[in-house]
């Protein structure tokens, strides 16, 4: 499919017009390929697309589909959930919204999303399940807690999808989905109007079709422009992180990370592989809980008092095991993330990214994890898996670039580009690389 750059160039050239784009997108929102991706479609702003094409912004009308945790102006938030369909409707949209809006993107529609965006699963029993578009024959999972979000990308009824990522929520479903995700440092992108699950952890970012729409999703939602050295592969220096994040991957994700390792060698990066022996420390650092509970448990404790049956029985259990945690031992997970943090920092100097498997497997079916206390073991021990290396980087503070590298008519697997806070610039101007690279190893 072709990405927003190029559909935009084509507009330039009159070859398309941006409210056509948008009639087309919106067909394939409301057809069987999206079923259950989106929650609400917003037909009308088809005429949006035009005015906003006109006057010759970034986005150039084209259309963009925004997660249920944002608010938009006039429309309730819900967050995937029904507990809060009896909410207000927001009086303004959210900040990230307000940002695409202004930068002329048309919103196709609020997209479907794991409750409260707690699972990196993506199955949602009340509203239904999206399913992952890259496999015709298997309904598999299209992984969360941005589902609908990646399934618009990948499906053609959104150019970007707007989400957000705490665990690896953008990174996952975009390596299930065989699309790019980028998550950015937290600080660089506002929260405001966003439903909170770790107000530490949060970041609002974006799914696209390529790398270059990803630095373009960034600059728009961050209000920044991103610096691009463009060097060459054969002056970057990446490391492969051996602890945890290369343990048990399923054997199409081990053979494409391995590939895609050496077509990087190939085209002369350089790639050394380190210990980073740090990562094992998450697992006693955050024995007493960690932010996502703690955090996720103070906003939704009484509307889990008026309102609790209805839950997701797996996003409430998560969320109430954030009682328990004692404010001393808050606070000593406050100080060891920043210990944490800067030893991790200062393994990772003088490489330009870690490289690492996204997730280490690919999209399960939809049936081994669908809602049912009798499936509840395989979901955990799946969400599990699809949230340990992304994880990482969220506790790291850092940011991270999630591209497609499996061979042609396999299943999609990510390789995932990561370095600590504020390298967003090199981790994308990296990304751009290696995307060319890999594209240029599939032809060969």
């Amino acid at each position: 499919m072709q990405d927003l750059i190029a559909t935009r160039e084509q507009l330039g050239l009159g070859r398309t017009d941006a409210a056509e784009e948008f009639r087309r997108a919106l067909a394939i929102a409301q057809s069987p390929a999206c079923d259950k991706a989106f929650l609400r479609t917003l037909p009308h702003e088809a005429r949006v697309a035009g005015s906003a094409a006109a006057a010759g912004l970034p986005l150039a009308g084209l259309p963009v589909s925004v997660k249920d945790l944002f608010d938009v102006q006039g429309q309730v938030t819900a967050a995937g959930s029904v507990v809060l369909a009896d909410a207000p409707p927001a009086a303004a949209d959210s900040a990230a919204v307000a940002r695409l809006r202004a930068a002329g993107a048309s919103l196709v529609g609020r997209t479907n999303m794991t409750e409260f965006a707690f699972s990196g699963v993506g199955v949602n029993p009340h509203h239904g399940t999206p399913v992952n578009p890259a496999d015709a024959a298997t309904p598999r999972i299209p992984g969360g807690s941005s589902s609908g979000a990646a399934v618009s990308v990948a499906t053609g009824a959104a150019f970007i999808g707007l989400g957000s990522d705490t665990g690896g929520s953008i990174r996952i479903p975009a390596a299930l989905c065989g699309i790019v995700g980028f998550k950015n440092t937290a600080r660089l992108a506002p929260l405001d109007g966003a439903l909170p699950l770790s107000t530490t952890l949060d970041t609002v970012c974006a799914m696209t079709r390529s790398v270059r729409d990803a630095v373009l999703a960034h600059e728009v939602l961050a209000a920044r422009a991103v610096a691009l050295e463009h060097r060459p592969l054969s002056a970057r220096r990446f490391a492969v992180a051996r602890t945890q994040m290369l343990d048990g991957l399923d054997l199409p994700v081990a053979q494409a990370f391995e590939a895609a390792l050496r077509t990087l060698r190939d085209a002369g990066a350089r790639i050394e592989e380190i210990a980073l022996e740090d990562i094992r420390d998450l697992g006693s650092i955050q024995s007493t809980g960690g932010f996502t509970a703690a955090e996720s448990y103070s906003w939704h404790r009484p509307l889990l008092d008026r309102a609790g049956a209805g839950y997701d029985p797996r996003v409430r259990t998560r969320i109430e095991r954030g009682a328990n945690m004692k404010a001393w031992e808050y606070l000593d997970l406050v100080r060891a993330r920043v210990d944490w943090v800067a030893r991790v920092e200062a393994a990772l100097a003088g490489f330009d990214a870690v490289l690492s498997p996204t997730v280490p497997i690919v999209a399960p079916p939809v049936a081994e994890v669908a809602p049912g206390a009798e499936r509840d073991e395989a979901f955990f021990r799946v969400n599990g898996l699809l949230l340990r290396n992304t994880s990482v980087v969220n506790m790291l503070d850092g940011c991270a670039l999630s591209l497609p590298c499996q061979a042609p008519g396999s299943l999609p697997v990510g390789l995932m580009l990561w370095h600590g806070a504020m390298h967003d610039d090199a981790v994308l101007d990296a990304g751009l690389a290696v995307e060319a690279a890999l594209a240029a190893g599939r032809r060969s």
